[in-house]
């Protein structure tokens, strides 16, 4: 899924850090253990220097059951590539995309130039993940990431965007009351915090910082300026790097080609 510029090998060298020790905090499958993970997960975040006034909005937090349920109910990763067209409604995406390449030219002509990402790939992603901005998810970030690293089934996973998260508010970069989407993501294109701190370049509630913020994830993931981002291209690799499931990476390939002009 936010960005701000920051020292990033001290954040590299905090992570591994944190990644070297075994998290004593008990994860859980329902909201029952929630507060006592909590107490055990602020007492391992205080001793890793989150100051106390972030370690108080975490334990403000109550546990988020529309998070677990939307995490348990992601069913459109599974149909088929036409199927999730239509589901998430590509035709409108690309003529919204196509038109915002002629209206944002000069901003697309930076981005290119600077990051080598064309226009297509970065509106169908910004289309994709918040309808260009107009759906960006009211849930509390902060009590879904916490939600999701107390939940047992990828509790480690996130446990690494949670420390980011309490980073991110400590520097003020991010609020405590932060709002975003089901899974912690937030902005115009929708980082997870950790990717805040490795490829941000703004606030990515700002829309031309988002979109740098995405190009600079790409380029970082290998992104190779003037060659084809199409499965089987150099470029589809940086893609799939945004997403996992498949469906999606195909959906952003294909209406990106069409957007860029090609069918």
């Amino acid at each position: 899924m936010l960005r701000i510029a920051f020292a990033f090998s001290a954040t590299l060298a905090m992570f591994a850090c944190f990644n070297s020790q075994s998290h004593a905090a008990q994860c859980g499958s329902s909201s029952g253990g929630y507060e006592s993970w909590k107490q055990q997960f602020a007492g391992e975040a205080r001793a890793k220097g989150v100051s106390a006034s972030t370690i108080q909005a975490l334990m403000a937090t109550n546990y988020a059951q529309a998070t677990i349920n939307a995490d348990r109910g992601q069913r459109s990763f599974s149909l088929s590539l036409d199927q999730f067209l239509a589901k998430r409604g590509a035709t409108t995406i690309v003529a919204k995309g196509r038109q915002l390449k002629r209206s944002q030219g000069a901003l697309f002509a930076s981005i290119q130039e600077r990051y080598g990402v064309p226009p297509g790939p970065l509106l169908a992603i910004w289309g994709m993940e918040t309808g260009f901005g107009t759906q960006r998810g009211n849930q509390n970030m902060l009590a879904s990431i916490a939600t999701l690293a107390y939940d047992c089934r990828r509790s480690a996973y996130f446990t690494e965007h949670l420390y980011a998260a309490l980073q991110l508010i400590d520097r003020g970069a991010l609020s405590a009351s932060q709002r975003g989407s089901m899974h912690g993501e937030v902005g115009q294109t929708q980082f997870m915090p950790k990717a805040i701190l490795a490829y941000g370049t703004g606030n990515l509630e700002n829309s031309a910082n988002a979109l740098m913020s995405t190009a600079n994830f790409l380029k970082a993931h290998g992104w190779r300026a003037g060659a084809g981002y199409q499965p089987g291209e150099p470029n589809f690799a940086a893609i799939q790097a945004w997403n996992a499931a498949g469906v999606y990476q195909k959906a952003i390939a294909l209406m990106g080609r069409q957007i860029d002009g090609g069918e």
